[in-house]
């Protein structure tokens, strides 16, 4: 490359690099695209006037008053592929990003009848395409607000309407926890109402990515809805979330749709009698199958941190009692999976060995490796608090575990003080 002459003109006067997307101001002097947009951002952080880095005459700040100089990048794309052999790299043709009027135009006609599910494919395009100001320009202009708007449209006409899947997809891929969002939906029950209609619809195997959709918009607004809100959710919503997990085993349902639920569930666990509702759905029986069959790090997290939620209840220690893997899947996960995982775990063993340890308990937890995996927190190199409170579950109930081998190595023998 050091061997080819590079012609002035394609340099950028910024970066001093070929031009890959030369854009010319308004002052009339062309720079690389990138480096200009990093120049306009970098001054508006100072709060400085901005000028124009060659003739340093005055430079609106606005992105979209650049231009693009599609004659001069065709002329260093052409010279770049004729000096390919000498070790010049070629320059793809950049996708601009539409223009904010054109985004806006868009974002309206979703509100039109005739126009709308064409629209809302335009857009979901744009959102695909994974483009960060399209995604920027889509917000500015409401498009959370349209989306909303066609979501419970949708619901009231009991259709499943065609665009409902982009409409759900562009909701929760442009979303962002602004003030104005956040208005717009943390009180916003036809908006959950919406969402338990689709997640309890009979679908085909081809519509199952619209179930998984309405889970991550479910996921995004639960994290923002007020306490009101949270508190006033009823019965059945916790059922099609449970419904939604009890698919996931079913292989109906995706692995994205089933962390959204747990995380639905986690949000709303600390709300009202939010921990009986989910107990009363049937959640403990379906998060033990699920964990059973799990191989998912981020899952085996969430499953544990709700059951940890669950078991702060009678009746929820009661239901996880009842399934006979209950207790010792959460002992394989123990030291297994995370940090996270482990203090959820000794959660419910002390929640268990607090309040709910007959016997019959206390002897199935020596039987399935509760016992061996407190032992074995004691000399891992975890927290000091996780092994603080598996020493006092062990010491607790210690009489009954005394013919345990790992009771005499680390109570008796290592601890005898204690």
């Amino acid at each position: 490359m050091d061997e080819v002459e590079i012609p002035q003109y394609f340099l950028c006067p910024i970066s001093l690099m070929i031009m890959k997307d030369p854009v010319t101001t308004m002052t009339g002097i062309t720079y690389d695209r990138e480096s200009i947009e990093m120049w306009l951002l970098t001054k508006e952080e100072e709060a400085m006037t901005t000028t124009c880095p060659v003739t340093k005459q005055n430079l609106p700040r606005d992105i979209e008053l650049l231009t693009p100089n599609h004659m001069l990048r065709r002329i260093i794309q052409a010279w770049c592929i004729a000096n390919a052999s000498k070790g010049i790299d070629t320059i793809p043709t950049p996708k601009y990003p539409l223009n904010k009027s054109h985004i806006l135009r868009l974002v309206r006609q979703v509100n039109n009848d005739k126009l709308c599910v064409e629209a809302l494919r335009k857009i979901d395009v744009l959102v695909i395409e994974n483009n960060e100001k399209n995604k920027k320009s889509l917000e500015e202009v409401g498009a959370i607000k349209a989306m909303v708007s066609f979501i419970v449209k949708s619901y009231k006409e009991r259709k499943l309407i065609n665009g409902l899947e982009e409409a759900l997809r562009i909701f929760h891929l442009v979303w962002s926890s602004t003030i104005e969002n956040i208005q717009l939906v943390k009180e916003n029950r036809d908006l959950i109402e919406a969402i338990s209609w689709i997640l309890k619809s009979d679908m085909t195997k081809t519509q199952v990515v619209i179930k998984t959709q309405a889970m991550m918009v479910l996921k995004n607004v639960i994290e923002v809805s007020s306490s009101n809100l949270l508190s006033g959710l009823n019965p059945e919503f916790f059922q099609d979330i449970v419904n939604t997990l009890r698919k996931e085993s079913e292989h109906h349902i995706s692995q994205q749709a089933t962390k959204g639920a747990l995380q639905v569930l986690i949000n709303a666990c600390p709300w009202g009698r939010n921990k009986h509702k989910i107990i009363e759905s049937g959640a403990i029986f379906e998060l033990i199958e699920l964990e059973l069959g799990n191989t998912e790090k981020r899952v085996s997290e969430l499953v544990l941190c709700v059951l940890a939620h669950l078991c702060t209840l009678a009746d929820g220690r009661a239901e996880f009692l009842k399934h006979a893997g209950g207790l010792s899947v959460v002992a394989k996960r123990t030291l297994r999976v995370s940090s996270s995982t482990d203090d959820c775990a000794i959660q419910i063993f002390g929640s268990i060995s607090r309040c709910s340890a007959t016997k019959e308990v206390l002897m199935e937890m020596l039987r399935v490796g509760v016992v061996s995996k407190l032992c074995m927190v004691i000399q891992a190199s975890c927290g000091e608090y996780l092994k603080k409170k598996a020493m006092e579950i062990l010491k607790t109930h210690s009489n009954v575990w005394s013919d345990s081998p790992c009771i005499q190595v680390y109570l008796l023998t290592r601890y005898p003080g204690q």
